[in-house]
This record gives C-alpha cells, sequence and structure tokens, in this order.
C-alpha cells in the first residue's frame, strides 16, 4: 500500500534505516565539516568530499563555508562574548534549547564568513545549488523520504532534521562544555561526555578536541573510542583520506638524565599530557597524604582537592579560588606543590617563542622541585628529563 511506501519495511527495519541514515549524516559532520574543512587534519579523495557536501545539503541544510567560519571562530574566541555558541557566556540552557538558531544568528555575519570562512568550496554547484538553495535539500530528502518509506518517512525525515541540532549544536556545544570529565587543562571549559560513542562520531571527546583541535583522531587514552577515526581509517584504506596530524606522542627514554634543547622542545610539544601526569603523579597522592593527616576539623577544606588544584586557573571563579586558599593555608606541601604546578605552566607561556630561554626555565623549575624536599615533586622531576621528541630507539 501507498502508506508503506515503496520498500513496505517493518517496524525494526525501518528503525535501523534512520539510525544508518543519522550516522552517515553524523559522519559528513565529523569528517568532513570538523576534522577535514574546519581543521584540515585530513585530506579527503573529491569524491568523497562532493558525497559528504551532497549528503549534508540533504539532511541539515548546512553551508561549508558558514559551518566553517563558525567552528573557526568558536575555537578562536572560545568562552568568550564574540564566541558563537558557549554555554559559559550564554547559559547551558539557552545553547541546549537554541543550538541551532545560535549556529544561523552567526551564520548573518559577514565577518564571521570572511575571517573565518577561508578555503571552502566556492565551484559552480556550491554558488548556484547549495549556497542559493539551501532549504530544497531537505526538502528534496522529505520527498524521498515519503516515497521510500510512506507515513513513516514523515517521521524519519523530522528525526534526520533534528539529529545535528539536538546532538551537535545542543548536546557537543552544551553539556561539551558543561559536564563530564577533563583528560587535559586546557583554557577553555570544553569536557568528554563519555569515553566511548557511536551516536555523535566521536564528537562527545570535546576536551580532547579542544586540547588537539587540529588532530584528526579524538580519542588520547586506550579505553576512549573515536567512531571518526574508525572511519577515517577505513576511508584511508581504500585511498578516499590521508591523515595530515594527530595529537603528538609524548616519548620518554629511560635513563635519560640530561636537560638538553630536546627535552625542552619535547616538554613544550606534550605539555598538556605533562600537566596530566603531574595531576596524577604529584597532586593526587599528596592529596591522599594531606587528607589522611588532616584533623577532622579541617578535612572538608580538602574537598574536591585534587579537582581544584589541577583546574585551569582561567576558569576559576572566586569561590574556587577562596576554596584554594583556606587549603594552602592548612598545608605547607599542597601550597608548594600548586605553586610549582602555576610556574611551570608559566614556563611555556612567557619562554615558548625562545627556545633556550625556556631551557634554562625548566633546568631552574627541576632544580628548585628536587631541593623542594617532597618525594613525589622531586620524582616528577627526575621524569621530565626524560622526555624526547624521538622514541628511545631512533636516538
Amino acid at each position: 500500500m501507498w502508506y508503506n511506501g515503496l520498500l513496505d519495511l517493518s517496524v525494526w527495519q525501518l528503525i535501523a534505516v534512520t539510525l544508518l541514515m543519522t550516522h552517515v549524516t553524523i559522519v559528513g559532520v565529523t569528517v568532513y565539516l570538523h576534522r577535514y574543512s574546519a581543521h584540515r587534519a585530513l585530506e579527503l579523495h573529491p569524491a568523497l568530499k562532493h558525497f559528504f557536501r551532497f549528503w549534508l545539503w540533504l539532511t541539515t541544510a548546512q553551508n561549508t563555508r558558514e559551518w566553517t567560519a563558525i567552528h573557526r571562530k568558536h575555537h578562536a574566541k572560545c568562552e568568550t562574548v564574540d564566541d558563537p555558541h558557549s554555554p559559559v557566556i550564554k547559559g547551558l540552557s539557552t545553547v541546549l534549547r537554541k543550538g541551532a538558531e545560535l549556529y544561523r544568528e552567526e551564520a548573518q555575519n559577514p565577518e564571521t564568513l570572511r575571517i573565518y570562512g577561508k578555503n571552502c568550496p566556492e565551484d559552480w554547484i556550491e554558488r548556484n545549488v547549495y549556497s542559493r538553495f539551501p532549504v530544497d535539500g531537505i526538502a528534496i530528502m522529505a520527498v524521498i523520504d515519503l516515497a521510500l518509506f510512506g507515513a513513516a518517512g514523515i517521521t524519519i525525515w523530522a528525526v534526520q532534521m533534528m539529529w545535528i541540532p539536538v546532538w551537535a549544536a545542543g548536546v557537543i556545544n552544551g553539556l561539551g562544555h558543561a559536564v563530564g570529565y577533563r583528560n587535559f587543562e586546557c583554557r577553555d571549559a570544553a569536557t568528554n561526555l563519555v569515553p566511548w560513542g557511536i551516536l555523535i562520531g566521536g564528537e562527545e571527546l570535546h576536551n580532547n578536541h579542544h586540547t588537539y583541535p587540529n588532530s584528526a583522531k579524538l580519542s588520547v587514552k586506550p579505553w576512549e573510542f573515536d567512531m571518526g577515526w574508525f572511519w577515517i581509517k577505513l576511508f584511508s584504506f581504500f585511498g578516499l583520506a590521508q591523515v595530515q596530524r594527530v595529537a603528538p606522542i609524548a616519548h620518554r627514554v629511560e635513563g635519560k638524565r640530561n636537560l638538553d634543547m630536546d627535552t625542552a622542545m619535547a616538554i613544550l610539544n606534550n605539555r598538556f599530557q605533562i600537566m596530566a601526569q603531574y595531576r596524577k603523579l604529584v597532586i593526587a597522592p599528596l592529596v591522599q597524604q594531606e587528607l589522611a593527616k588532616a584533623d577532622a576539623s579541617v578535612r572538608h577544606h580538602f574537598y574536591r582537592a585534587k579537582r581544584l588544584l589541577s583546574r585551569e586557573p582561567s576558569l576559576l571563579d572566586e569561590g574556587h579560588q577562596a576554596r584554594i586558599q583556606r587549603m594552602l593555608e592548612q598545608s605547607q606541601a599542597l601550597k608548594v606543590i600548586y605553586e610549582k604546578r602555576l610556574a611551570l605552566q608559566q614556563i611555556w607561556v612567557k619562554t615558548s617563542a625562545n627556545g633556550h630561554d625556556m631551557l634554562e626555565a625548566i633546568r631552574q623549575w627541576v632544580a628548585d622541585a628536587e631541593a623542594s624536599g617532597i618525594q613525589s615533586l622531586r620524582e616528577f622531576a627526575e621524569q621530565l628529563k626524560t622526555y624526547s621528541l624521538r622514541p628511545a630507539n631512533a636516538l
């Protein structure tokens, strides 16, 4: 019958087809729009690029240049008043409810497109079809869904239209800057929502992405799964993609004891991993030690100590800063390791443009850490000496 459509599928088949089509859309967003167009972390075969452009026109009405420009501006202005969709500035509720509207509003800003929309498609079909008739694609998709799936096609089309606004514009841009876990203390509030995912194609690893925005691979921990990276590897196998950049690998050479320029550059290159190690190897054990020694009357000051003492300073509000101050007043050891953490971060902020100054600053930091009398800090300083730009077998 006509209301079952040309394919006359069962309910479970309709669900499977819907999930398949929305997954193709997610792959188009994460691989083509995000990792390729916005960040150039990989190169794609022209046929694959055009397929994604066509599919996204049908399923999202999104323009490559607009999406790319808005996302690049988000990174450039993250968590400021100029960020197109920061929940820190605009409020989490606003971004969750109106994420798509915020995209459309920013797309009307010609300066955003001019500054951040460079190197996007400008061919005949982009000018005369995709950009000129943006809503015609989703209208065609509605007709296709109705023809193939009958009355159920209306629901399938509605799910397709909501998929990106809900998952990407709402959940990733909203919850991905508000809740979740952080592997790295990057300078914005980005979080990882879950360590694995299929529905969002790896975009849920948002903290990893904001730490290494030009990496084609979003997972960094062995237990994290990046669905988009799976597709990139598959495309690469068939010659349809070529990875340009991934997050740096922190090489360590056991037994290395000399702080040289190679070490300094390796520390700069892997600073986020190193600060994550500082949290794990210095802050966490010392917090446990101080908590065990603390009197019951002051133990409450150490609540969330590990997280607060590791937090990016620019993300701390007045309440957090006051709590840290009360905590440090109770423990000289915590005061030392917190100040040493801030000092280590300042080294690459102030000296990264001059390798020799950075090397001398690291040498002084290591000497001070070794003289601190704090065992975990001394061990971390020894570990810093072992970092190298090259693996041990390449030396």
